[in-house]
């Protein structure tokens, strides 16, 4: 059985459209970066410590994954409140960021550890389109501040990368993982 450590809706829906069979259970993990850590170690470290949060039966396989994003290498999480997710869009207007996800399959015999990595461009924002978009409430509780899936999508001019990793899990990459575990 695979287990999804993850409290995301995002990576449940990712799963099941997916046609991959699994169970949520809620994981704990320390989300503090530590200041040694680069972007990629910082969410293959959360990923670890959510995958390993979890109590599994022998045979199961635990998923933990973490999802930021980052511009010119600083992280942009989920913001604190409206005045944040105002400035990261702000920043991230006429720009390009990368969107990196960690994440990390663990059973009682063995572990992987893999990330993704998207580039986004997106395109410039007016005041007014910002505004509009914060008052949707979308921004506020997502990695830097939009979701690529949701009303932001207009906002989008360019992806190189896998769009299912902006959106919260890199499916394609997983699946081989799962894969090769049973081979």
């Amino acid at each position: 059985m695979l287990i999804l450590a993850s409290t995301s809706p995002r990576r449940r829906e990712l799963l099941a459209a997916a046609g991959i069979a699994f169970e949520v259970r809620e994981p704990t993990a320390d989300e503090t970066r530590l200041a040694y850590e680069s972007p990629i170690d910082y969410v293959l470290r959360v990923a670890r410590e959510k995958a390993i949060s979890i109590t599994a039966l022998p045979g199961d396989i635990v998923l933990g994954a973490d999802t930021i994003v980052c511009l010119e290498g600083e992280v942009l999480g989920k913001p604190r409140n409206r005045d944040d997710a105002r400035r990261m869009l702000r920043s991230l207007s006429g720009r390009s960021h990368w969107v990196y996800t960690g994440f990390c399959l663990v059973s009682d015999s063995r572990s992987i550890s893999d990330s993704a990595a998207t580039e986004v461009l997106i395109n410039d924002l007016s005041n007014e389109e910002i505004e509009d978009y914060l008052e949707s409430g979308e921004p506020l509780d997502k990695a830097g501040a939009y979701a690529i899936q949701g009303l932001a999508s207009k906002f989008v001019r360019e992806i190189r990368g896998c769009y299912h990793n902006v959106v919260g899990l890199p499916v394609s990459r997983i699946y081989r993982h799962l894969r090769a575990w049973s081979s």
